[in-house]
């Protein structure tokens, strides 16, 4: 029992090791960097307690290529600057997912937070 656990451990640390090249592994370890750079804001609109207005930015090296949003209440939209009015008052798990593109590649994080509709 002892020799096919170290055999199949052995295959796992194996395949682990050969399944990305170095180039995988520099492209997530430079996407996983570039997240320190990517911020999400949102503010609820001064006369409109349900429109919250969100914005996303990029201050790395690369280029903001994009950005996707979920509103926590079954809709979404794009763009770097949207609004959104909400139906009905609660907390919702907004998501703003941003895609960079950086040395030739693309990396793509999504950030979530909570927002509160009075």
């Amino acid at each position: 029992m002892k020799k096919i656990t170290t055999v199949l451990m052995l295959t796992l640390v194996f395949a682990a090791s050969i399944s990305c090249s170095k180039k995988d592994d520099e492209e997530i370890i430079n996407c996983l960097a570039e997240q320190i750079y990517m911020k999400v804001h949102n503010s609820t609109d001064a006369t409109n307690p349900k429109l919250m207005n969100y914005s996303a930015t990029y201050s790395g090296t690369g280029t903001l290529s994009g950005v996707k949003w979920n509103y926590g209440d079954g809709t979404t939209g794009t763009g770097e600057t949207v609004t959104h009015t909400y139906s009905a008052a609660g907390t919702y798990e907004a998501s703003a997912e941003i895609t960079v593109k950086i040395d030739g590649s693309e990396c793509t994080s999504i950030i979530k937070r909570p927002v509160t509709i009075n």
